[in-house]
């Protein structure tokens, strides 16, 4: 990976300004205006307590309130990371500076890159101009020519970190929040006075046109007259391409006093190369402006790519090809630090590791990146959507901040439009209110700027909106159409595992390309090993807190197995997700819901990745890449588990959404089982395989009479010759098993266990899940997080030991996998009182409470040995043959010697668990 990130560091080109620049970074002073008292000439004078480097923040230098939360098991120490040092209110920052002599007559521009969120700027205590900058997510920018004369001077910055308007419900709009970036006070990144030539050229707005017969650039040159008279010169385009110039467009021109605005029209013949994902090709355009007196000469560059970007036939198309969007969710989330990096190579660590993943897309929840993402992304040829600072169930309500994002959008369009990287655009994330405020916004957007393709909301909770696009729309996010579900979270539990199903029926007439809404968001257990890599301003209150817990519980040598079992189960979920969607035709795309860790909105851990984009060990980028890559072997068949009587059949396709067509394909199939031995295989026919999903490539029909044994088979689907390959687990059960319950007393009823006991017997105890007190049993896991969602209590998956002799005829892993599904919903999950017992099947809690939870446990009782387990395994077995194996394999176990529990449970104890719900011990 370090060699990625350097190897990014050296292809992707500088944007450096042809003007004289002068950086303002080092030691500044500084001082917090709690009271407000005084203007600009008392703080010029006044003295300053602290001294820290800028550009950065006051988190960064350790000063505010310091952290007094303590670890606790409650909602605000697991709500999210801490930050070690708080400061929001008017903060001062001052130094000197000595302007040469060569700057005499010179136009002086200050640039602060990123700024939360309003600043003021004074030399000597004069204010700048303007006299306010209020932007969360562009550089603010000040004239200080007529205050900078050559000699020393004391420049003031006033910044202000409070919320200046309501945009955001519950302040959880990711470009000013402290659930991830913090709202930290300072200024990040470029830090720069420039000189400026009396004319010089402000700004470069490119727009390619791409068809046929021409490939033109329009150009359109911004430049400031500041000499007070009309002025002449020429003004001349020159663009480069892998280490190519072309041809020099020249223009004489006339300039009026003040602000000019030029359009110029580029020819890059017709050899363009164009930008996307397999090919991201970059013009660097260099615009030159000399006057004819020689007074002034001034340049500015850009960087551009030239591509299609449509919505024909309601699907996405990239420079005429189709297009389908893997893509991750970024919120800002930058534990180190508190706020997002401004050099390329803290953006080549996201955007390498997403690209390493399969991934070719990246949503921007609720707000816009520094320039340097776009740069790195314009390397690396990912679609980008970028999102207004708006997550607002209010949104036209408030003129005040209507005209904030009105102006904010303007910003954000200006400042990065020319990437072509910055594709997708959203007003916000789930907007609410005022809808046709937002159509409004939207369209003068489409009407001005046609580089991007424009969505209302990303998805809203306010019907009908969220349901269907609205009629401006160019493309749409959604979970659930008015159709039905587009996302597995709203099924999974309900329906059981069948690998057949797209979205299909969810789409029907859709007008417009539809990608799919924060798919996954299934919670795995914390990382508690991760404390330790919190070295910055943030302190992981919440985790700690998890980790006392445990410890003070006797669990925490379960927590590393904790967070591996739960991350297998979000595994198989997630990699469903992918392959349902990427089965649907009309689809254009998927958003996760997160490649990695979301640690605010009540520790929403819900990545296979954690908050450092670093691997968690749960599985390999290959493992995923069989899933999430541009080309995706696919398989539709109608379930997990199968009995010997049965055959296996499925039938194969492709998802490609590769560079080009594929051809002379003759793709592969393998049945395998655990020991890697083959027992069935076969080639599909050969074919051809154009760019798009839904491409069939032929049956598969496997023979499962010679298992006679039960097992867990895999299925390996693949394209020889390439890299693309893709596996799925099934289970194969013996259609009968023997009856080896003679020796064991089988029964649902507690009282009639509790007499075989006492006489010393054997008994596996089945009660009625139905009736049970305990948790409802499930097969998904958390959603989101405990936190966020309390009145979801639920678990988070389970563990156990695959080759502890109870499940020696019972295939599984030591983690959730497909075969659970029927026993995991037809359960209720015991609560332990404490943790004496070792249970075979434990039930993960949520780490919110970390109760001791199990499905199957054995225990002494009295003179008697007991096996309970709260899985349904006593009804409509010859249907179920899941649960007749797990049955089979714990009477078996129990007619061993193996079955000695020694662990002791009392009667009362033992109906604790099995005791009936309130309701059902009142109709008994």
């Amino acid at each position: 990976m370090r060699l990625l990130y350097l190897l990014l560091l050296t292809l992707l080109p500088l944007s450096l300004s042809a003007q004289t620049n002068l950086s303002l970074a080092g030691e500044w002073d500084v001082a917090f205006d709690t009271n407000l008292d005084g203007g600009a000439h008392r703080w010029l004078k006044n003295k300053y307590p602290y001294k820290m480097h800028f550009p950065g923040t006051t988190d960064e230098a350790g000063l505010g309130d310091s952290l007094t939360l303590k670890p606790s098991l409650n909602r605000e120490a697991l709500y999210q990371l801490a930050r070690k040092h708080r400061y929001i209110g008017t903060a001062w920052y001052r130094r000197t500076v000595t302007m040469p002599a060569s700057w005499q007559s010179k136009q002086i521009e200050l640039t602060l890159e990123r700024v939360l969120w309003q600043s003021r700027v004074y030399v000597d205590g004069n204010p700048a101009t303007p006299q306010q900058q209020e932007s969360l997510t562009t550089p603010h920018r000040y004239d200080l020519t007529r205050l900078l004369t050559p000699g020393t001077h004391t420049i003031l910055l006033r910044i202000n970190n409070e919320q200046q308007y309501e945009i955001s419900h519950n302040t959880l709009a990711h470009a000013y929040t402290d659930g991830t970036q913090t709202i930290w006070n300072g200024a990040i990144g470029k830090l720069t006075l420039t000189a400026h030539d009396p004319v010089y050229i402000s700004h470069l707005r490119t727009e390619t046109q791409v068809n046929a017969n021409a490939n033109i650039v329009g150009v359109q040159v911004e430049l400031q007259n500041k000499t007070g008279k009309p002025t002449t010169g020429m003004l001349q385009l020159m663009a480069r391409v892998d280490g190519k110039d072309l041809a020099v467009a020249k223009q004489t021109v006339k300039l009026d006093t003040g602000q000019n605005q030029l359009n110029m029209a580029y020819d890059l013949r017709t050899d363009t190369k164009l930008w996307d994902e397999f090919s991201p090709a970059l013009y660097h355009l260099t615009a030159e402006f000399v006057a004819d007196d020689n007074k002034s000469k001034s340049q500015c560059q850009t960087t551009f790519g030239v591509r299609q970007l449509t919505n024909q036939n309601s699907l996405l198309h990239i420079n005429g090809r189709r297009l389908f969007l893997r893509g991750t969710l970024e919120c800002a989330i930058f534990p180190l630090t508190g706020h997002p990096p401004t050099d390329r190579a803290g953006w080549g660590k996201v955007f390498g590791t997403a690209r390493q993943y399969g991934l070719n897309h990246i949503r921007f929840h609720s707000w816009c990146p520094p320039e340097a993402a776009f740069a790195v992304a314009d390397s690396l040829g990912f679609y980008l959507q970028i999102e207004l600072p708006l997550w607002s169930l209010l949104v036209g309500e408030d003129p005040k901040a209507d005209q904030f994002i009105r102006d904010e959008a303007a910003r954000v369009g200006r400042e990065y439009g020319n990437h072509p990287s910055f594709c997708f655009w959203s007003m916000g994330n789930e907007l609410e209110g005022r809808i046709p405020f937002l159509t409004d916004l939207m369209t003068n957007l489409q009407r001005i700027d046609k580089r991007h393709l424009y969505t209302t909301t990303s998805y809203s909770f306010q019907p009908p909106h969220g349901s269907w696009p609205e009629p401006a729309d160019d493309y749409f996010i959604t979970q659930r159409t008015k159709l039905g579900w587009v996302r597995g979270q709203g099924v999974f539990n309900q329906q059981s595992p069948a690998f057949t199903a797209d979205y299909s029926a969810s789409l029907v007439g859709m007008p417009v390309p539809l990608v799919t809404h924060e798919v996954g968001q299934y919670a795995v257990f914390p990382n508690i090993a991760e404390i330790e890599k919190y070295t910055g301003v943030l302190e992981p209150i919440s985790l700690i807190s998890i980790r006392n817990d445990l410890q003070k519980k006797g669990l925490l040598p379960l927590a590393e197995r904790y967070t591996k079992a739960s991350g297998k189960l979000a595994v198989i979920l997630y990699k469903e997700e992918l392959e349902r969607i990427l089965r649907t035709k009309a689809a254009s795309g998927i958003q996760l819901l997160d490649l990695h860790d979301f640690p605010g909105q009540g520790t929403a851990d819900i990545g296979l990745l954690d908050a450092f984009w670093d691997s968690k060990d749960i599985l390999t980028v290959e493992e995923f890449r069989q899933f999430c890559s541009p080309v995706v072997p696919l398989l539709r068949f109608p379930k997990a588990t199968y009995t010997n009587a049965e055959n296996f059949t499925a039938t194969a396709e492709l998802a490609n959404f590769g560079a080009v067509p594929l051809t002379n394909v003759t793709p592969e199939w393998t049945l395998t089982d655990e020991t890697g031995k083959k027992l069935a295989r076969g080639k599909l026919p050969k074919i051809a395989v154009p760019v798009g999903n839904s491409n069939p490539l032929g049956g598969i029909d496997a023979k499962l009479s010679g298992i006679k044994t039960a097992k867990q088979l895999t299925l390996t689907l693949s394209v020889p010759g390439t890299p693309y390959r893709n596996t799925w687990h099934i289970w194969v059960y013996p259609v009968a098993v023997p009856d080896v319950s003679a020796d064991v007393v089988f029964t649902q009823s507690t009282d009639e266990a509790m007499q075989a006991l006492a006489q010393g017997k054997k008994v596996l105890l089945n009660p009625d899940y139905k009736q049970m007190t305990g948790m409802e049993g499930k097969f998904v896991p958390v959603f989101w997080s405990p936190v966020h969602f309390p009145a979801q209590a639920i678990t988070m998956g389970l563990l156990c030991d695959p080759k502890h002799p109870a499940l020696q005829n019972f295939p599984t892993d030591f983690h959730t996998d497909w075969q659970w599904w029927d026993l995991c919903t037809k359960s209720t999950t015991m609560i332990l009182p404490d943790n004496r017992l070792t249970p075979i099947v434990r039930q993960i809690d949520n780490f919110a409470n970390n109760r001791y939870l199990a499905s199957i446990v054995e225990a002494k009782v009295g003179n008697g040995r007991l096996m309970l387990c709260s899985f349904d395994i006593s009804n409509d077995l010859e249907n179920r043959p899941v649960a007749r194996q797990l049955r089979y394999s714990l009477l078996n176990y129990m007619n061993t010697k193996a079955f000695n529990p020694t662990v002791v449970l009392s009667v009362d104890e033992v109906n604790a668990l099995t005791a009936k719900k309130p309701e059902q011990a009142l109709k008994n």
